[in-house]
């Protein structure tokens, strides 16, 4: 299959400001972006969508027919359009409604105002979530590395999941928390842990203890994912349990390969 790049994107930009619409579409023409459907309410963006179709969706978080969680929602319920990443542009600061965003799966979020370089860096890791490229080890056969992906919610894992997929990842458990992820440990093993931090009942951290302080699973790879700051008390005390590396979200494939490479290298 050929790959696509980012001059072949077809984008349904959905934004209310016919402004703000002007300013990203320029920012998008420069980037070589030539195919743009613009859209400025929820509704209008679902016709186009299920109309057209789209390689990415970039959105304002908020307008007059509800929010675009809901339109990611919308996107990510749904087979035929579950892979389409979705790029949120939004002024807005609060942690808690980011965070919906990315545990719903979102591929990149672009604050207003953003710079070339932003958009440039979105674009391409929104690339390579449509472009499969395998990754190539020389210990494992990737297709044959098994993987345990910890998360609660479920469109994050299902997110994740497209984002390993793609990189030729095909043996994937999925868990709920850490505590359904512990029953699995014991039936089977595993090559690779991927698990989010913030988990009821087990949360990430203790997780990544038992994993560790095991000697039967001591050996396994842990990559944390999380969209704690770096300088967070939590990432302290994280980073003391043997996690092997910090990733936040979103998910982005070119940070994640990286990681695979060094991790399963070793």
């Amino acid at each position: 299959m050929e790959k696509l790049s980012i001059s072949d994107l077809h984008i349904v930009l959905v934004e209310p400001s016919e402004t703000q619409r002007k300013i990203i579409t320029n920012l998008l023409l420069n980037e070589d972006v030539k195919e743009i459907e613009s859209a400025s309410t929820i509704a209008d963006a679902k016709k186009a969508i299920t109309s057209h179709g789209a390689d990415l969706i970039v959105s304002a978080m908020y307008f007059e027919d509800g929010t675009a969680i809901e339109l990611l929602e919308f996107i990510k319920e749904q087979t035929q359009y579950a892979s389409i990443p979705f790029m949120l542009v939004s002024s807005e600061t609060s942690i808690s409604k980011l965070e919906e965003f990315k545990q719903a799966g979102v591929a990149a979020i672009l604050p207003k105002p953003f710079t070339p370089l932003h958009l440039n860096r979105a674009l391409i890791a929104s690339v390579d979530l449509i472009n499969h490229d395998e990754l190539e080890l020389e210990l494992f056969d990737v297709r044959e590395v098994r993987v345990l992906l910890v998360d609660d919610s479920r469109l994050a894992r299902n997110h994740i999941r497209r984002v390993l997929e793609s990189m030729g990842l095909k043996k994937i458990t999925e868990a709920e928390n850490g505590a359904m992820a512990l029953t699995y440990i014991k039936d089977a093993p595993f090559d690779l842990v991927v698990t989010d931090y913030n988990m009821p009942e087990m949360d990430g951290r203790e997780l990544s203890e038992y994993i560790r302080f095991n000697p039967d699973t001591a050996h396994i790879p842990i990559i944390m994912v999380t969209s704690e700051s770096a300088d967070s008390v939590h990432m302290a005390n994280i980073q003391q349990t043997g996690v092997n590396a910090l990733c936040d979200k979103p998910f982005e494939p070119t940070e994640v390969r990286a990681m695979l490479a060094a991790l399963l290298g070793e």
